[in-house]
Order: structure tokens, then C-alpha cells, then sequence
């Protein structure tokens, strides 16, 4: 029962998996420009253009953040799925719900221990 449900998983998360680890892997190294260092030349950028340059990289730098926590959660995901242990709560070993999956697939925990 177990071995057609790991089936079962990796046949309809496994791609999705993959192709959301690939989607990731694009959106950081698209991303590495806009977190490179802010000129302050005071002769060429008036202040509060510099301003919005320093919130702009700020909030950049932020999303590469998130997005490199969401591919360590993909990659996590992967090696759970390859493992027969996806779809199962890492806190309380029960199933979790393939609505929770369906929304987020690189869940880890149920509902209940979330």
C-alpha cells in the first residue's frame, strides 16, 4: 500500500517538483543583477535617487533570500520524494493532504504541526 502510494507521489509531484527547482534556479541567477552594489557617485545620482537605488537593491536582496529558501524546500522535497518519504509529515509521520500538496508541493508538515 505504501509502495503505490510513493508511486503515486512521485509520479504526480516529481515533475512538478523538478520543474519548480528549474523555475527557481532561473528566477536567482535572473536576479543577480539587481542585487549588485549601489554606486553612490554624488555627482551623477542625486540623493534620493541613491535613496530609492539603496531600498530597490534592499528589497532585491530580500527576494533572492526567499527565493533561495524555497529551492533549499524544493530540493529538500526532492530527496524526501526519491526517498519514499514525501507526503509524509516530518513532524508527526501522518499523511499530509494532497489539497496542502497541491497548493505546496514542497510541504513538510501537515496542517496540524504547521
Amino acid at each position: 500500500m505504501r509502495e503505490e502510494y510513493d508511486r503515486t507521489m512521485r509520479a504526480l509531484f516529481g515533475p512538478r517538483l523538478e520543474r519548480a527547482l528549474e523555475e527557481t534556479n532561473a528566477e536567482i541567477e535572473a536576479q543577480a543583477a539587481n542585487v549588485a552594489p549601489v554606486e553612490l557617485d554624488q555627482q551623477s545620482v542625486g540623493r534620493l535617487s541613491r535613496m530609492d537605488a539603496m531600498q530597490a537593491q534592499a528589497m532585491a536582496q530580500a527576494y533572492e533570500r526567499r527565493l533561495k529558501a524555497q529551492k533549499v524546500r524544493i530540493e529538500h522535497a526532492l530527496t524526501r520524494l526519491a526517498a519514499g518519504e514525501y507526503g509524509y509529515c516530518t513532524e508527526c509521520g501522518e499523511e499530509i493532504g494532497m489539497r496542502r500538496l497541491d497548493i505546496d508541493p514542497a510541504a513538510h508538515r501537515c496542517v496540524r504541526c504547521a
